[in-house]
């Protein structure tokens, strides 16, 4: 075998380079369910917007173990305040996700990584992910999805501005 030519090398090289540089954009634009999040959620077991706000998870990408034990006992362990309480709670990657969160703003939690103990999305408002059924119509009221620190407070993390119909 002769050796290779000065402009040989410097074909093979870019065809290497190139390769490498659309790998990489693949890996960048691969869709969100290649990168599938486990998510833990502890719910209601006769709670229809649960078993919604799970199918808004799977949707989103996200592998889902529902236990149908309700979330008290588990909003505690992780150290929501009540206050910020909902119909169901997750773990999904080390945060708590008390709530009807947008798979949206779970995403950006695990990409940010803030020193935090989750999100939640206090109550149950209406056009929030699971709360966006027929019943509801095309009603979206206003809603803060909320950084919860662990000292027990809290910022907005994301506003939702709702609509007027």
């Amino acid at each position: 075998m002769e050796p290779a030519t000065s402009t040989e090398f410097a074909v093979c090289r870019r065809a290497v380079v190139a390769a490498a540089a659309g790998s990489m954009l693949l890996a960048v634009h691969a869709p969100a369910s290649a990168k599938s999040v486990f998510a833990e959620v502890w719910k209601d077991p006769n709670c229809g917007c649960c078993k919604d706000w799970v199918a808004h998870l799977e949707a989103g990408g996200f592998k889902v173990k529902a236990n149908d034990t309700g979330n008290d006992r588990i909003r505690e362990r992780l150290g929501v305040d009540r206050k910020y309480g909902s119909c169901h709670t997750a773990l999904v990657g080390g945060y708590a996700i008390e709530g009807h969160v947008p798979v949206k703003e779970i995403r950006r939690i695990l990409k940010e990584r803030p020193a935090a103990l989750g999100l939640a999305v206090p109550g149950m408002p209406i056009g929030s992910p699971g709360m966006d059924g027929g019943p509801y119509g095309n009603r979206k009221d206003p809603y803060n999805v909320m950084l919860l620190t662990k000292d027990g407070g809290a910022t907005v993390y994301q506003r939702y501005e709702g609509s007027k119909s």
